[in-house]
C-alpha cells in the first residue's frame, strides 16, 4: 500500500528471506520500488546499517514502521530468562535502535514520520505473555515519549495496537481459541493485514500530520471488551 502511493520501501528482515523478496517482488510488479535488506535489528549495529543502507539506497527516509516481533508463551513460573530476553529485544529493544538511527536524519530534514506496532496486548494484557506483553507496552510508552521530543521537528511518531491478525504469531493457535476470539469482538470477525496497512498508511500520510503520540487501536473493538 504504501509502494501504491508512491514510497520506495525498504523491505528487512532477520531469516525470512523469501517472503520478503515475494513483498518486493510484488511492489515491482505493480510499477514501484522495493529493495531487500537482512538485518537483526534486535542489535543495535545491525539496526544502524539497515537504516544507513536504506538511506544510502533511496537518498534519504522519511517514513520508519517498526514491526518486528517474536513470541516465547509460557506462564511465569515457566518463562526462562531467556525467553523474556528474546522477546524483548525483539520486541521492543528494536524499536529504540531502529528510531534512534533514523531520528537524526529526520531531524536534519525537519519531517518525518514514526510508526510503531504494538498490541492490544500490550494494553489490556494476556495470561501467559507477560514477556510479550511488557514489550508491547514499552512500545506504547515509547512511543508517547519520543513523540514529545522530536514533535518540533515536525516528526509524528505513533502506535498502531492491532487485534488478532492471522500471521504467522497467530497460526498456532487452537481453532477452539479462535472462534472465541471472534465471539468477542465486536465486529464479528478477525482483522486483516490490510486492515494493518491502511492505518499505518493513514498514519504516514500528511493527512495525519497534526497526530503524534497517539495509539490507534485496530481490533474490531476486542480491547474495549
Amino acid at each position: 500500500m504504501l509502494a501504491a502511493q508512491g514510497a520506495k520501501v525498504v523491505v528487512n528482515h532477520r531469516n525470512s528471506a523469501d517472503e520478503a523478496e515475494a513483498v518486493v517482488a510484488a511492489i515491482k510488479e505493480q510499477g514501484g520500488e522495493a529493495v531487500v535488506i537482512q538485518a537483526d535489528v534486535s542489535q543495535s549495529s545491525e539496526a544502524q546499517r539497515l537504516i544507513k543502507s536504506a538511506i544510502d539506497t533511496f537518498g534519504q527516509i522519511d517514513i520508519l514502521v517498526n514491526n518486528a516481533g517474536t513470541t516465547r508463551d509460557k506462564l511465569i513460573i515457566q518463562l526462562k530468562e531467556e525467553d523474556w530476553d528474546i522477546v524483548l529485544n525483539s520486541n521492543l529493544s528494536s524499536v529504540y535502535h531502529c528510531s534512534k538511527a533514523v531520528v537524526r536524519p529526520m531531524m536534519k530534514k525537519r519531517t518525518g514520520r514514526i510508526i510503531n506496532i504494538t498490541s492490544i496486548v500490550g494494553l489490556a494484557g494476556q495470561a501467559g505473555q507477560t514477556n510479550y506483553a511488557a514489550s508491547k507496552a514499552g512500545i506504547v510508552g515509547f512511543t508517547k515519549s519520543l513523540a514529545k521530543e522530536v514533535g518540533a521537528r515536525n516528526i509524528t511518531v505513533n502506535a498502531i495496537a492491532p487485534g488478532f491478525i492471522p500471521t504467522a504469531l497467530t497460526e498456532v493457535l487452537p481453532e477452539e481459541q479462535i472462534k472465541s476470539i471472534i465471539d468477542t469482538t465486536p465486529v464479528g470477525r478477525l482483522g486483516s493485514v490490510e486492515d494493518v496497512a491502511v492505518a499505518t498508511l493513514f498514519l504516514a500520510s500528511d493527512e495525519a500530520a497534526f497526530i503524534t503520540g497517539q495509539v490507534l487501536s485496530v481490533d474490531g473493538g476486542l480491547v474495549m471488551q
